[in-house]
């Protein structure tokens, strides 16, 4: 049996006179369903049935280590789904950050306030207790970092500022008992409002693919096209493998609050992969990948952005930071024969001073989007934990 909390979006006058400057604000009013279990979903043990390292078996002590707890990640959930911390109560975090797909957005740039535009693409949410640095441009450098950044800018949400969120929370009924329930008392905070927020993520865990149930079984799973890609991934000559690297297919940026945490996971003595082709040592986040002789957008530097997970990647098109990118077809054209030459691409794509190209037949493409698919974890994106709380 489940309960629902009933509430009805109308704000005070004198709240709506003091939340913002700008004019012809459309607030949104609508009666609204909050439906939460009787009982509180298990956010720190989650679904790791195929554990392929030490590293994953260990993700529950992870979690706590930072903090996460089932009531805190509940609160955390609520908030990200709430469309009422945008200003005019049409936006939410996950109107750009999808569950289905993975948390991204299935357009090139996501619609936020007021039918605004963002200049990128957004980022999916996976693994990201395993991220130091975020954003495209690696610009936040936590979690926490990351929570406001969306809410105040007046692209996205259209908030003024934390302070105007936290007095707007304060008058919705059914914060109350929730902040009580994750905090011990009902003062509403920003340190809360962003904790809350930050369990939520680093809650979001995403080990249950193909790939790692190949691992643990010597990927007798996999078909002869995954095995080619898989091949194909790892091999010295494509070097997929050299930026995608580790259990999470990424490159964390060293240093920062998350550091000791991303090397439990790429440690190479302790992560199932050992001396393997699956090793490496860890690398810095951000990479020029040739997409452009000028960019418009420089990104962290010098066109570098930042290297994402694959994790789930079949899910999140459109591709790269500005989306040009809509199928994985294309990325793996991108790095077969389109890779533009600029004096800050990186090395892997460089020889004697020009690009390398990989020149990869038919075949050999098929193959690499086949692994790639072997990476989608369909128990998150379809994980009621995960999902909206609301009914709309």
């Amino acid at each position: 049996m489940k309960k629902t909390i009933y509430t009805t979006c109308l704000l005070s006058l004198i709240f709506l006179l003091t939340l913002s400057c700008e004019k012809n604000i459309e607030i949104y009013k609508k009666d609204i369903v909050l439906e939460l279990p009787d009982e509180n979903f298990d956010y720190i043990n989650g679904s790791y049935k195929t554990a392929i390292s030490e590293a994953t078996r260990q993700v529950p002590q992870l979690l706590k280590n930072t903090g996460v707890t089932n009531e805190g990640a509940k609160l955390g959930r609520v908030l990200f789904y709430d469309t009422q911390l945008s200003l005019n109560n049409r936006v939410s975090c996950a109107s750009c950050h999808e569950q289905s797909l993975a948390f991204s957005d299935s357009k090139a740039f996501s619609v936020g306030f007021e039918t605004k535009v963002t200049p990128r693409n957004s980022m999916a949410i996976v693994n990201p207790i395993v991220n130091n640095s975020l954003f495209w441009d690696s610009r936040a450098s936590s979690i926490e970092d990351l929570i406001s950044e969306p809410i105040k800018n007046h692209i996205e949400m259209g908030m003024e500022s934390m302070e105007s969120l936290v007095r707007k929370l304060k008058t919705i009924e059914y914060y109350d008992p929730l902040f009580e329930e994750a905090y011990g008392d009902r003062v509403i905070t920003e340190k809360k409002v962003v904790d809350a927020m930050s369990q939520f993520l680093r809650s979001m865990v995403s080990m249950e693919s193909k790939f790692d149930t190949g691992a643990a079984k010597g990927f007798t799973n996999y078909s002869e096209l995954e095995l080619k890609g898989k091949e194909i991934f790892f091999s010295k000559d494509a070097q997929c493998s050299s930026c995608h690297k580790g259990i999470n297919f990424s490159a964390p940026d060293g240093g920062g609050a998350g550091a000791r945490i991303s090397n439990d996971f790429i440690d190479q003595s302790d992560n199932g992969f050992g001396d393997s082709e699956y090793a490496g040592p860890e690398i810095m986040g951000t990479a020029n990948i040739g997409l452009d002789v000028v960019y418009s957008d420089n990104g962290f530097g010098q066109g570098q952005f930042k290297i994402p997970t694959l994790r789930n990647i079949e899910l999140t098109a459109p591709y790269m930071h500005d989306g040009r990118y809509a199928t994985l077809e294309e990325v793996v054209d991108h790095y077969s024969s389109n890779i533009q030459l600029h004096n800050n691409l990186d090395d892997k794509f460089l020889e004697a001073g020009q690009v390398k190209h990989l020149n990869f037949n038919d075949r050999e493409k098929s193959a690499l989007v086949a692994f790639l698919k072997t990476l989608t974890d369909q128990e998150f994106v379809t994980a009621e934990r995960f999902s909206d709380p609301f009914i709309r």
